[in-house]
């Protein structure tokens, strides 16, 4: 098999396009890893990060043809732009429809999440852990840079409820990390 490590995105493409197997396979072990993680964003059950991967990568190599490279990291994006909204419809579908309501107390203005000391795994695990709408509109604002008028046109919602869940999802990660904080010994001193 040919070794297309060296390859630039934009030539493994023209050659996936002309069926060449190892130029897809080269697409794939460059990509997969990051779009599992961007999967494991949005879905907190395995199965269903897998089932969205999937299907994420089947739309991915079925439209490759259609794909224009745009320079450099173009490709990782438009896969990026392919997985999201895979995993938003997944969400959608199988959400019920009260998405975004959380049953605790929250503070009514949100602290920005002081996350210095605190794992990636274990700040990763609370965003997963978010209610779904929350979790959608967190991602969505942080992770893919959109605005809240983006994200109201994408998820059916109001710009200023867009707006709320991320306040409101910023506000229950605060929380948790200074619940986790002060349950892990964080700030105290050594004797």
């Amino acid at each position: 098999m040919v070794d297309y490590e060296g390859h630039s995105d934009g030539e493994l493409v023209r050659l996936a396009c002309r069926n060449d197997g190892a130029a897809v396979k080269a697409i794939y072990d460059r990509y997969v890893a990051y779009l599992a993680a961007v999967c494991a964003r949005y879905l907190p059950d395995e199965d269903d990060r897998k089932d969205v991967l999937q299907e994420s990568l089947v739309k991915i190599f079925m439209s490759l043809g259609k794909f224009t490279p745009r320079g450099e990291g173009s490709l990782k994006a438009w896969m990026i732009r392919i997985t999201v909204n895979e995993a938003l419809r997944f969400l959608k579908k199988n959400t019920s429809r009260n998405i975004i309501e959380y049953p605790g107390e929250l503070p009514d203005v949100a602290d920005e999440p002081e996350v210095d000391g605190v794992p990636d795994d274990v700040v990763n695990g609370m965003i997963l852990s978010l209610p779904p709408g929350y979790r959608m509109v967190f991602n969505l604002y942080v992770f893919e840079h959109k605005s809240h008028k983006e994200i109201a046109a994408i998820l059916g919602i109001g710009e200023s409820s867009s707006a709320s869940q991320f306040s409101r999802a910023k506000a229950l990660l605060s929380k948790w990390i200074r619940e986790y904080k002060r349950n892990n010994g964080y700030g105290k001193t050594l004797d």
